[in-house]
């Protein structure tokens, strides 16, 4: 049976793996997004699969854009991946709660007035934790968030059950945590892959945090989502995305493996740790070894000129 894919935040660093994944595969994909620049679709891409993307300019606090979307290009899947990450929806709480909760209500909104949808998967975070929920969290561990941001991911996991019990609309939400990879250039985690950027270009850099964290390479997290959407059909399932639990200092020593003449030129702040746990349970954690993942985003940085 054929597939087509909406992708919303299609344009950010895990929608742009995801993109490249279902396009590899041969299934078309429309990338529904806000913003305009494409520069990590053309980091990942090849120009033949850019030209075959289709691109919307669309707002998911608009449900009129959605229900176009959804209708005028037949979509089969989606996968939610919009938000304003921590540091947005800290600067304009306002707007970090409408386009995270009520756009998420949206997306779930519109694909319940849809039976032709067969699989629905959306962003959580594992920001729905706090440092002091524990070290080493369950994937059905409750969550204490102290971000604005983990308040958002938080109340869709919990319209999410809404969703399901009352309505029948099924999905999975999935919890990234340190995603790292070609692409991943922003939020309150992304340190690691702007390190790995900096050696690979012969630049400095300081990793604002230290501690111990899991890392999820930017082609699992992708993958990890579109088998989440199309096995989203019964329940509002939640899984931690897994994958090593690494301190910082092993992060650069990954680097400086790969880019020997980088050494001393990364540092860390050991005074700053995430406000997370380090390390989530889950029952498909993500495989890809931290020193396969830096390598190939090193190797990706040098071939673009990034």
């Amino acid at each position: 049976m054929s597939e087509r894919f909406l992708i919303t935040g299609a344009l950010g660093c895990i929608g742009a793996w995801a993109t490249r994944q279902l396009l590899t595969e041969g299934v078309p994909v429309v990338a529904f997004d806000l913003g305009a620049s494409r520069h990590r679709l053309e980091l990942v891409l090849s120009e033949e699969q850019l030209a075959d993307v289709t691109f919307l300019h669309g707002d998911i606090t608009d449900p009129a854009a959605l229900d176009r979307a959804l209708d005028e290009h037949g979509i089969t899947h989606v996968i939610h991946l919009a938000a304003l990450l921590v540091p947005l929806a800290k600067a304009d709480p306002p707007r970090g709660a409408l386009v995270n909760v009520v756009g998420t209500v949206n997306v779930f909104e519109a694909v319940k007035r849809r039976a032709g949808i067969r699989g629905l998967a959306y962003a959580s975070s594992a920001a729905v934790y706090d440092a002091a929920d524990g070290a080493r969290v369950a994937e059905d561990a409750d969550g204490h968030p102290v971000t604005y941001y983990g308040v958002h991911k938080q109340a869709n996991e919990g319209m999410a059950r809404v969703a399901w019990l009352d309505d029948g609309v099924a999905s999975v939400g999935l919890r990234p945590y340190v995603v790292y990879g070609p692409g991943r250039d922003t939020g309150l985690t992304a340190g690691p892959t702007l390190a790995m950027q900096a050696a690979a270009g012969g630049e400095t850099y300081r990793i604002p945090f230290g501690g111990r964290m899991q890392l999820q390479y930017a082609a699992d997290a992708a993958a990890a989502f579109v088998e989440a959407s199309r096995t989203a059909t019964e329940g509002a399932i939640l899984r931690n995305l897994g994958g090593p639990c690494v301190h910082v200092r092993e992060v650069v020593a990954a680097i400086e493996e790969v880019v020997p003449e980088a050494a001393g030129t990364i540092s860390w702040d050991d005074e700053r740790s995430l406000p997370f746990p380090e390390e989530f349970e889950a029952r498909a954690p993500v495989s890809t070894p931290l020193e396969r993942g830096v390598r190939e985003t090193i190797k990706l940085f040098r071939r673009t000129g990034a």
